[in-house]
């Protein structure tokens, strides 16, 4: 009876081992697959290396300024400027002129932007004509 007794103690050791075991393996798998879903649906926000960007918008309009959550669902820019062209009807002469978004009917201080118009983001230089512009138009607000 010793025998049949230590045999069964066994088997049954063996059981809750072996489920144990079992367990482990689902709890890890179940685990791996909530990182990888986690990794694949949250948002891979872009950071820049210049003050502001360029984003060229689907339907050709450019705006300029400081581009935040690039990547996410919901990209904002803030501190908008953007270019007027006025041409000279006598002489045909077009003229670029840099403003800031703000000074509109509903005054404005931020975009949000559907992520699905952005066709592309590019620095602005901080020598280039852009940059040279908003700092002027920032000096003349102070």
């Amino acid at each position: 009876m010793e025998t049949e007794t230590l045999e069964s103690r066994r088997g049954s050791t063996a059981g809750w081992i072996g489920r144990n075991v079992v367990i482990q393996a689902a709890l890890i798998m179940a685990a791996a697959i909530l990182l990888a879903a986690w990794m694949t649906t949250r948002a891979h926000t872009v950071s820049f290396d210049k003050p502001y960007q360029a984003v060229l918008l689907s339907n050709g309009q450019v705006y300029y300024g400081r581009l935040e959550g690039y990547g996410t669902s919901k990209p904002i820019l803030r501190e908008v400027y953007y270019v007027q062209v006025s041409t000279n009807p006598q002489t045909h002469e077009s003229t670029n002129i840099l403003l800031k978004r703000g000074h509109e009917w509903h005054e404005p201080d931020r975009m949000y932007i559907n992520p699905n118009q952005i066709m592309l983001v590019e620095p602005v230089g901080a020598d280039s004509k852009v940059a040279d512009l908003i700092r002027k138009l920032k000096t003349e607000a102070n």
